[in-house]
């Protein structure tokens, strides 16, 4: 199946390195992140691990759960995590998936013939407590993903989902943000009483909700 925006995800179950997990259970009332690896030992995903381990107290932050996907067996797990961890510094933090039958991988569309008829495709999904997808990315093999980018996105998913405003080019955390279209500026007055810049009618820009300039 193909996902799209706004879709509610596939439950599933399935084996990891800390259990079983039950998907949709598992993810409770908090934001997700599903990211799928070809196989254990590959370069760029060992690296990639590696950093989001890293990063957990990011997510944590956050209220995001973090789950990583292998289409190799549970036994074949322990030895890559050693091998993350002599290569990034960072022990495995995380739950990662055994899909070795593909179940999971089949029901979100990771296997692209065009790009390998049995690994999958490097793809990242973001869900919401919702378990509506809001975010996907899908990467070649050649390219490490920037999860600092993905920290990025989830700032921006977690802000706009509060508040009657969207992120502009290259927004971070912190930063002026953009009244959305659908707001009149009658609306916005009580939304917004600290004021906001018209650039165009269309193009409002202020001060992020919830920072010292938006009081």
């Amino acid at each position: 199946m193909t996902l799209r925006l706004g879709d509610t995800v596939p439950d599933f179950t399935a084996e990891t390195t800390e259990g079983p997990v039950s998907f949709h259970e598992w993810l409770g009332n908090s934001w997700g992140i599903l990211f799928s690896h070809p196989k254990n030992f590959t370069p760029v995903c060992t690296t990639e691990l590696g950093q989001v381990a890293h990063l957990k107290g990011e997510f944590d932050k956050r209220n995001v759960k973090v789950l990583g996907l292998s289409v190799d067996s549970l036994d074949n797990h322990p030895a890559w995590v050693d091998d993350i961890k002599l290569a990034t510094g960072a022990q495995l933090n995380f739950p990662l998936i055994a899909d070795k039958d593909r179940k999971v991988s089949d029901l979100y569309d990771l296997i692209h013939p065009n790009a390998s008829d049995t690994a999958t495709v490097r793809s990242v999904f973001v869900i919401g407590p919702d378990k509506k997808l809001k975010l996907t990315l899908t990467y070649p093999a050649s390219t490490g993903r920037n999860f600092q980018e993905i920290l990025r996105v989830v700032d921006s998913l977690q802000l706009t989902a509060q508040h009657s405003v969207a992120t502009p080019a290259d927004w971070k955390q912190g930063e002026d943000v953009i009244i959305v279209p659908s707001v009149s500026d009658e609306a916005a007055k009580e939304k917004f009483p600290a004021g906001w810049k018209t650039v165009k009618p269309y193009l409002r820009i202020v001060a992020q909700p919830g920072t010292a300039a938006a009081e």
